[in-house]
C-alpha cells in the first residue's frame, strides 16, 4: 500500500486522495479489517498499480480505491466493481467511499453501482478540503504563549502517549509499526502543570519529498492562545528541514477555525471531497 501510494504521488503532485502516511495513520487503532485480505493489482514489472483498501471505522466499512493517475475509465470501473464484490464477500453490505468532487469518472461509476451522496450518515467522518503548501514559502515560526512549552514525543518517551485518550491504549505501539512515523516529528504542547494541552503529528515521506500534517488538536481550555499556530509553523519548519518540498493538510469545510488557520499560514486548497454511500438492502 505504501509503495503504491508513493508511486501515485511521484507520478502526479496532487492526484489521488491519500498519501502513504494517511493510511499509516489509520493503522493507529486495531480494526477488524486488519485481518482481511486487501485487493492489489500489479503491473508487468511486479509493481503495485491499483488497490482497494477496506477500513472498518467501527460503524461500517469505507473503501479506498487507489489507481495510478493515468488509469483509464474502464480500469477505474473494474477496480471499484471488484472492490465492492470483495467487500460483499467479506460480509460488508453498507459501504462508503470518499471521492474528489471533480472526479467525474469515479462519481459516474459509483452512481451506476447504486451509490448516492444522500441518505443516512456516512461511515467516514465527513467531506474534507485538501490543501497544499510549498515548503519554500512556509511562514516563520509563531511566538509561543508564555504558559506553555513545546516538546517532542522522542524526548518524553516514559510518559503515556498524548493520543491515548482518542487513539486507544495501542496508539504508540501501532504508530511505531509503520515505516513513516517519527517520534521526533510527533509534537505536543505542555502547560505549566505538565498536562497535555495540544498536539500535532507531522509525517515525512522521503520517497516523494512530501509532508503530511495529521492530526492537529488543541484541548478544551487551551484554545485561542496560539498553540495550534505555533505547533503548525514549527512542524512545517521541521518537515522542510527533513527534506519535504510540499506539505499537505486536510480540514472539514464547516470548521472555520481550522480553515482560517491553515489558509493564513499559506496552505492553498486544491480539491474537496464528498462521501458516496450504498446502504445495505432493507429487509422485505
Amino acid at each position: 500500500m505504501t509503495g503504491l501510494l508513493q508511486r501515485v504521488r511521484s507520478a502526479h503532485l496532487t492526484r489521488g486522495l491519500y498519501e502513504a502516511a494517511d493510511l499509516q495513520w489509520w493503522w493507529r487503532t486495531p480494526r477488524p479489517t486488519d485481518h482481511i485480505r486487501q485487493l492489489f493489482w500489479f503491473d508487468h514489472l511486479g509493481r503495485p498499480e491499483a488497490a482497494v483498501i477496506a477500513t472498518d471505522w467501527g460503524n461500517g466499512l469505507a473503501l479506498a480505491p487507489i489507481v495510478m493517475p493515468d488509469a483509464t475509465p474502464d480500469w477505474v470501473a473494474h477496480v471499484i466493481e471488484r472492490g465492492l464484490a470483495h467487500a460483499g464477500e467479506s460480509g460488508f453490505e453498507s459501504v462508503d467511499l470518499e471521492v474528489d468532487r471533480a472526479d467525474a469518472v469515479m462519481r459516474g461509476v459509483l452512481i451506476d453501482q447504486g451509490f448516492t451522496t444522500e441518505g443516512d450518515a456516512s461511515t467516514v467522518s465527513t467531506s474534507v478540503v485538501e490543501a497544499w503548501l510549498a515548503a519554500e514559502t512556509r511562514p516563520v515560526i509563531s511566538a509561543l504563549h508564555q504558559d506553555y512549552r513545546l516538546s517532542r514525543r522522542v524526548d518524553i518517551m516514559k510518559r503515556p502517549h498524548h493520543m491515548i485518550g482518542r487513539g486507544g491504549p495501542d496508539v504508540e505501539q501501532r504508530l511505531l509499526q509503520t515505516s513513516l512515523y517519527r517520534s521526533d516529528l510527533d509534537l505536543l504542547m505542555l502547560d505549566r502543570d505538565d498536562s497535555y494541552a495540544a498536539y500535532g503529528l507531522f509525517w515525512y515521506d522521503p520517497e516523494t519529498a512530501t509532508g503530511l500534517v495529521e492530526p492537529m488538536r488543541t484541548e478544551e481550555g487551551h484554545q485561542r492562545r496560539g498553540l495550534a499556530r505555533h505547533l503548525l509553523t514549527t512542524g512545517i519548519d521541521l518537515l522542510a528541514a527533513a527534506g519535504a518540498t510540499r506539505i499537505k493538510i486536510c480540514f472539514e469545510p464547516d470548521n472555520p477555525a481550522a480553515r482560517d488557520l491553515y489558509l493564513s499560514v499559506g496552505f492553498e486548497p486544491v480539491k474537496e471531497t464528498e462521501v458516496f454511500r450504498r446502504a445495505a438492502p432493507r429487509p422485505s
